[in-house]
């Protein structure tokens, strides 16, 4: 994900490559980065982590107890800390890092292709320009909606965070039941593919709401009924809720 966000800044003019620094945890990454023209980067911690005007913590949660002691000592407090560690509390990384400006973000995969959904929040401490500055960044790998509630981001992991398995799963079954019909591998992701693209352009381009086209699917007695009788009848609507509210509920036990 870091790399994610370092190829949308730049991508998105948002910075410029020379004022991009990047600490990587192995050697061989520090070479890949450098075979692609980054000219800043680092294997281990050095001053130079206290004239960033953002540090954005793009590691596992694990990682912190080795990296925070060697941060620690450089970082400045006017500094922002961007974190989009999962389960990893404001609190925590205030207690660990001496700043009190920090971003936690919560970031999905499709950010890789600019087509992500962001959820964020900030401490008290960081003022509305530098909300909108750090809005912007994100905005740079998709679309972002901003929380004063920090509890809220263990939603956002629940939904959109991990979501897009959720449509990757639905896809799947639907993929194998239509080789199951007869149509070659290919065959059915191409009309699985195309039918969940033009699904949800359908909805971005037409202020009609899911209700609304699905009725407009679904004639009396035909065919898509008769698929929605048996998701009814299955009880598909409770359990996609529950399985949203169980991955909320270890949102919130691996952010203790």
């Amino acid at each position: 994900m870091g790399k994610t966000y370092a190829d949308a800044f730049i991508a998105n003019h948002a910075i410029a490559q020379k004022d991009l620094y990047i600490l990587e945890h192995y050697p061989e990454k520090v070479t890949f980065f450098k075979s692609l023209g980054f000219e800043n980067v680092f294997f281990e911690v050095g001053n130079y982590v206290g004239n960033m005007d953002i540090i954005i913590l793009a590691i596992k949660p694990q990682d912190t107890q080795a990296l925070f002691p060697e941060l620690a000592p450089l970082v400045q407090p006017h500094q922002i800390i961007l974190s989009i560690m999962a389960g990893v509390k404001m609190e925590s990384i205030a207690a660990a890092l001496p700043v009190s400006k920090i971003v936690r973000a919560m970031p999905n995969l499709p950010a890789q292709i600019s087509m992500g959904m962001t959820g964020f929040t900030s401490t008290d401490a960081v003022t509305k320009e530098e909300v909108f500055n750090i809005q912007n960044l994100l905005n740079t790998t998709g679309k972002t909606l901003y929380f004063d509630d920090e509890n809220k981001l263990d939603a956002v992991t629940a939904i959109s965070g991990s979501g897009p398995a959720y449509v990757f799963y639905f896809m799947k079954a639907m993929i194998e039941t239509a080789i199951q019909m007869g149509f070659t591998q290919a065959q059915a992701e191409m009309m699985v593919e195309q039918t969940f693209m033009g699904a949800v352009h359908l909805l971005n381009t037409y202020n009609l709401s899911c209700e609304e086209w699905i009725s407009k699917v679904a004639s009396r007695g035909g065919t898509t009924e008769a698929a929605l009788h048996q998701f009814y009848t299955h009880n598909l609507h409770t359990l996609i809720g529950e399985g949203l509210r169980a991955a909320w509920q270890r949102a919130i036990e691996l952010g203790k």
